[in-house]
């Protein structure tokens, strides 16, 4: 069974930075980073071509949020800047074959997500 196992998060300030990061054991077509806060649905933050590293974001992040990957250490990132209460949720990596990397439907491997408070 393989899985994606996420860390960095944790408790910050309004206007601090965290960086998480993903442990991906394999190669697929798109790498994201997902999140869900309490009562609301899981929504797509950032999203990532592993062969060409194109990025996209949600327009709530856009700016604030980087995502990026060191193929040669199997790892997805994302760094979080400028942190904001609704920022708050679990965040989630995910990995899928299909292509529409700026599309944040059809991923079908997940990690078990870490937690980000910002006060």
């Amino acid at each position: 069974h393989v899985q994606l196992v996420e860390s960095g998060g944790g408790s910050v300030q309004a206007g601090g930075s965290l960086r998480l990061s993903c442990a991906v054991p394999f190669s697929r077509t798109c790498l994201g980073w997902f999140r869900q806060a309490p009562g609301k649905a899981r929504e797509g933050v950032a999203g990532i071509g592993m062969a060409k590293s194109d990025t996209y974001y949600a327009d709530s992040v856009k700016g604030r949020f980087t995502i990026s990957q060191n193929n040669a250490k199997n790892t997805l990132y994302l760094q979080m800047n400028d942190l904001r209460p609704d920022d708050t949720a679990m965040y989630y990596c995910a990995a899928k074959s299909a292509y529409q990397c700026g599309y944040f439907g059809n991923y079908n491997y997940w990690g078990r997500g870490t937690q980000v408070t910002v006060s």
